[in-house]
């Protein structure tokens, strides 16, 4: 299940795509039109990694600052905190958990602008918020998240490409479909080999890439009850490097950019330290292990990224003898206050 719903995400983008455009034009329009002191994220697990990679695009694109709230302030702490000149996003795919719904709630009471990009269009969280976007996912059954996040990738980076009102990122948007179809047919299956038998793992990324890794590390944790932790290229020196042995498994996601540069330097120090480096990167980038298929524009390449990461970690599970839509102690929907 995990596998057929991580496929189904370019046909799911498409509908998106083709969906509530004239309602994604207004909200640009309000977010253009508005001035913000304050923006904030407000989501947990696999949202709160789409909300970092949506918040890495407004600071890069639009150069707002953008803040991850700590709900319990909300939820536990009545914290007074203030809401006024406010953008707070939320994205979730059930919008039922309560610390997510209720700092909607309070920030839209108190006058602040609030989006939500949820699955569920007729959620709690959907309702609270005065923007509520459709990712248009579907259903998703598998407990583990795959079309869900990349659908919400999706709506984050049409909300910034008409924040923005940016044709080039809107143009590259058109073409994702195509894209993530391509992107499950990349044959990821030397990770498999060296993964199959690991105990644990480091997954590396940076800037817009760093999004991904903290996703690849959890799908790890959930499918495969492989000890994964995410970093930084630019921290993985500060501490985690005392980790580092002969053998030890590290997945570097290279995407182009900025910090490609610097992860393909890491990749090639961690051999030089006996580390197992499975280093994705495109094409272009011989010394790849993984090859990352592209985007139309770089920003976007994160979402083609993790489809590939998805379609691995899928295999993956079934090869250490898991079944990836029954991971240990879950559920689908999880709340918390």
């Amino acid at each position: 299940m995990m596998l057929k719903e991580a496929i189904s995400a370019a046909e799911c983008v498409a509908l998106q795509l083709a969906s509530d455009t004239e309602r994604y034009a207004e909200l640009g329009r309000k977010l253009r039109s508005t001035s913000f002191s304050t923006a904030l994220t407000i989501a947990r697990g696999s949202s709160d990694h789409a909300c970092n990679y949506v918040a890495y695009l407004i600071m890069a694109r639009l150069g707002r600052v953008v803040a991850s709230l700590p709900m319990s302030l909300v939820t536990l702490n009545k914290s007074p905190l203030v809401t006024r000149d406010t953008l707070a996003i939320s994205i979730s795919q059930s919008g039922q958990s309560p610390d997510v719904v209720e700092p909607i709630r309070y920030f839209r009471d108190g006058g602040a602008t609030t989006v939500a990009l949820v699955n569920d269009i007729e959620s709690p969280l959907a309702h609270a918020a005065e923007w509520a976007m459709p990712l248009r996912a579907g259903k998703e059954q598998s407990v583990a998240a795959t079309k869900s996040f990349i659908t919400s990738l999706v709506a984050g980076a049409r909300m910034v490409a008409q924040w923005q009102n940016d044709p080039e990122l809107q143009a590259g948007l058109e073409a994702l479909p195509e894209a993530l179809l391509e992107a499950t047919r990349v044959d990821w299956s030397p990770a498999i080999d060296v993964l199959a038998p690991a105990r644990n793992i480091m997954v590396v990324g940076r800037g817009i890439s760093f999004p991904v890794a903290l996703e690849s590390a959890l799908k790890f944790k959930e499918t495969s009850a492989l000890q994964a932790e995410a970093f930084s290229g630019a921290e993985i020196k500060h501490g985690p490097m005392a980790l580092i042995e002969d053998g030890y498994p590290l997945l570097i996601f290279a995407t182009r950019g900025p910090t490609q540069a610097g992860l393909l330097q890491l990749a090639t120090e961690m051999r030089g330290r006996g580390a197992k480096v499975l280093l994705a990167a495109p094409s272009d980038v011989a010394e790849r292990d993984l090859t990352l298929p592209v985007a139309a524009t770089p920003d976007l390449d994160p979402i083609v990224a993790i489809q590939s990461f998805y379609v691995m970690a899928a295999k993956l599970s079934a090869a250490r003898g898991m079944d990836p839509d029954a991971p240990r102690h879950l559920s689908k929907v999880t709340k918390t206050n």
